[in-house]
């Protein structure tokens, strides 16, 4: 392990720092060192982050930088980084750019040969995932779901055979509506993790099957509330009745046919339905 304490900053460099998602305890010494010592620090929300400096003793100067302004001042930050400034990057709270401000920057950063150095830090959608107790070997996260309905129904129904487990970001007052139309999808069985106010003092842990899950929150008003992270299980395909040497020519005609007319090949080959190989390629391949 390489000892990087004595060089705290330097110049012509956008740090990237993470900033507690609830308990001001997870800041690391790391990043108190830098906040405190680069020229400027761009914030997502200057007041929030200027109570989080203030806490900590911190002077450090701030730029707002969000997501209407972020296009038309990037170019401004990078001439004051190649001149020579060192540059903080923070949101309201986490990791910059999950969800948040920061990519148009970093972007252009590297675009014109500007270093960039990430702090490791908090961040919801991980620190929901290690503690779901769903599968955590592939994962997939998903953001903001879409404000309408139609929309969250087209994005269930986009992921409905996607294996891995998918993560997204929901506001309380949208959450009993995104899970209706969750259940509507994916159907009652499938295994919901609701993950809210993690490291705060109600920070809530609770998954359950979609039947089961919405009427739980439906008891108590107050298990709706606070910043949500839901983490879906993925689609776990029924065993196949397909022989399984039909599938393994499925497979190596899908590598140089189009899905369906490989399926219809290997149906004809093998006399098995061209539905059930379809879907069993769009499962798997």
């Amino acid at each position: 392990m390489t000892d990087q304490t004595s060089t705290v900053v330097d110049v012509s460099t956008l740090y990237i720092v993470p900033t507690p998602i609830g308990n001001l305890g997870d800041i690391s010494q790391r990043a108190l060192s830098v906040l405190s010592h680069v020229d400027l620090i761009a914030a997502e929300d200057t007041r929030h982050t200027g109570k989080l400096l203030s806490h900590f003793g911190i002077a450090t100067r701030t730029y707002a930088l969000h997501d209407h302004n972020e296009q038309q001042k990037a170019d401004t930050l990078i001439q004051r980084l190649q001149g020579g400034e060192s540059i903080a990057l923070v949101s309201d709270a986490g990791t910059p750019l999950i969800s948040d401000p920061g990519y148009h920057l970093v972007h252009r950063c590297r675009a014109a040969g500007v270093r960039v150095v990430p702090l490791p830090g908090a961040c919801a959608i991980i620190t929901a995932l290690s503690a779901s107790g769903l599968p955590s070997d592939r994962f997939s996260f998903e953001g903001f779901l879409p404000p309408k309905s139609k929309g969250r129904q087209d994005k269930f129904t986009e992921l409905a055979s996607d294996p891995r487990t998918m993560i997204f970001y929901e506001s309380p007052h949208r959450i009993l509506d995104a899970l209706a139309d969750m259940k509507h999808v994916l159907g009652d069985d499938r295994k919901v993790v609701l993950a809210r106010e993690l490291t705060k003092t109600y920070e809530t842990i609770h998954g359950a099957p979609l039947g089961e899950l919405i009427p739980w929150l439906e008891e108590d008003t107050n298990r709706i509330r606070g910043e949500m992270v839901l983490l879906v299980a993925g689609h776990r395909a029924e065993k196949s009745d397909l022989p399984p040497e039909s599938t393994r020519a499925l497979s190596l005609l899908a590598a140089e046919l189009p899905l369906k007319k490989a399926a219809a090949l290997t149906a004809e080959l093998y006399q098995v339905k061209k539905n059930a190989l379809y879907k069993w390629g769009l499962e798997n391949l």
